[in-house]
């Protein structure tokens, strides 16, 4: 299991429970970025398992940079592998894996859309789905691999989304996370937290260069910040652009920061396809009336592998099996399917109880069975007789009406 830089904890933590339920050992391998607090959450399991008398050895975990890793999952030992991280990365990890014939999980990002439909009231816009909004495009920073990552809204509700946003986007305070204990800093006045590096910042601020020089609207943010009590903190301005365009880079790269991207659509089905547009397809929010016919529409045709109607990631708090397809990754972990994803299948076949004792049984019809006819020196009559056997059977089971097949059983009978 390799675990990205967001939610280390629950990346750590999920995988680690549902390979226990499955009677399987974990092997746990962080991000270098993320390598003390996933090591302390994986203590947290380890003295779980002590605790109930378990060994703690289940749970290992391995911190190392990433060419190094290339042993762990390259090792024929490996049952399965669940990567959460970035495509370039997975690409390798894959790769990799593939020498051991190693199966992959792989949950790779999105650029995921939120589309909003002109069915929707002023106040319904404003009221209900500007807060979700807010929540799917801020929390984290940003960085959350089902972070709403752009908005296409029809002709009315484009409009009237550019001032609600601005005026949200503008007002959001930046601050640490935690409370400080030296200057008296409280998270409760605090919106948007840091970034975990401001190693992408170069790449934001070029991303946003083209796109205005493509036509889009800066409206506010687009540059880092130097907070003036935590100046060694990696914090990029809450950003808002409009007029976005799927031809622009800024349209088509998983951004993983506080920036809000607003896209035009002519029509329901422009819509649609603009949400399509990119190479990720993970999660999508689609709003709209209940009665919206567009709406059941979109929920079909958008390309996602998990959609949540009129609200943001709530397949997420439901426990449904999570997971993308097309650039996302493949496969799928929470939920049922998840858990039969770290397991190996057996399929077993054999007669009932209650069979055997009314005297059936799974045997060879006596037509059927080699060398019999041979025995008896009637090569050719018994050849005859398995045909007309074998023609009753796929009429009895196969065909259409029930005179065909009772004729195929009629045959059978006078064949066996």
């Amino acid at each position: 299991m390799s675990v990205t830089t967001s939610y280390p904890f629950h990346n750590a933590l999920s995988p680690v429970i549902s390979t226990l339920f499955t009677g399987s050992a974990l092997l746990l391998k962080p991000s270098e970025q993320t390598a003390f607090s996933s090591s302390y959450f994986t203590s947290i399991a380890r003295n779980a398992l002590s605790a109930c008398s378990h060994s703690p050895n289940l749970i290992q975990s391995v911190v190392c940079w990433p060419q190094t890793a290339n042993h762990l999952t390259s090792h024929p030992g490996i049952s399965h592998i669940t990567f959460i991280g970035s495509s370039s990365v997975a690409h390798t990890v894959c790769a990799s894996a593939a020498k051991a014939l190693t199966p992959v999980c792989v949950e790779l990002g999105g650029k995921d859309p939120a589309v909003i439909f002109d069915s929707l009231t002023r106040s319904e816009l404003e009221k209900k789905v500007l807060p979700i909004l807010m929540k799917g495009i801020f929390t984290s920073a940003g960085q959350n691999c089902i972070g709403i990552e752009r908005i296409i809204a029809c002709p009315r509700s484009y409009n009237l989304l550019i001032p609600l946003l601005e005026k949200r986007i503008r007002n959001l305070r930046l601050g640490p996370s935690l409370p400080s204990s030296t200057n008296g800093t409280s998270c409760l006045t605090t919106d948007v937290g840091p970034l975990i590096s401001s190693s992408r910042f170069p790449q934001l601020q070029s991303l946003i260069s083209s796109a205005l020089t493509q036509g889009a609207h800066l409206h506010c943010g687009g540059k880092p910040y130097s907070h003036p009590s935590h100046p060694s903190g990696h914090y990029f301005t809450p950003t808002f652009l409009s007029g976005i365009t799927p031809t622009m880079p800024i349209a088509q790269t998983e951004l993983f920061a506080p920036i809000c991207l607003l896209m035009l659509a002519s029509s329901p089905a422009d819509a649609i396809a603009k949400a399509n547009s990119t190479p990720y397809a993970l999660g999508a929010s689609v709003f709209g009336s209940p009665s919206d016919p567009d709406l059941e529409q979109c929920v079909e045709q958008i390309d996602a592998g998990m959609v949540s109607v009129n609200d943001f990631g709530t397949y997420y708090a439901t426990g449904l099996p999570f997971g993308g397809v097309k650039g996302s990754g493949y496969g799928r972990f929470g939920g049922e399917e998840g858990l039969r994803g770290i397991c190996n299948l057996k399929s077993v076949c054999r007669d009932r109880m209650w069979a055997g004792w009314m005297g059936a049984g799974t045997r060879i019809p006596g037509v059927l069975r080699y060398g019999s006819e041979r025995m008896e020196g009637q090569e050719v009559l018994g050849q005859e007789r398995k045909v007309r056997f074998l023609e009753g059977m796929m009429e009895l089971g196969y065909a259409e009406g029930w005179g065909r097949r009772a004729r195929g059983l009629w045959k059978m009978w006078r064949s066996g």
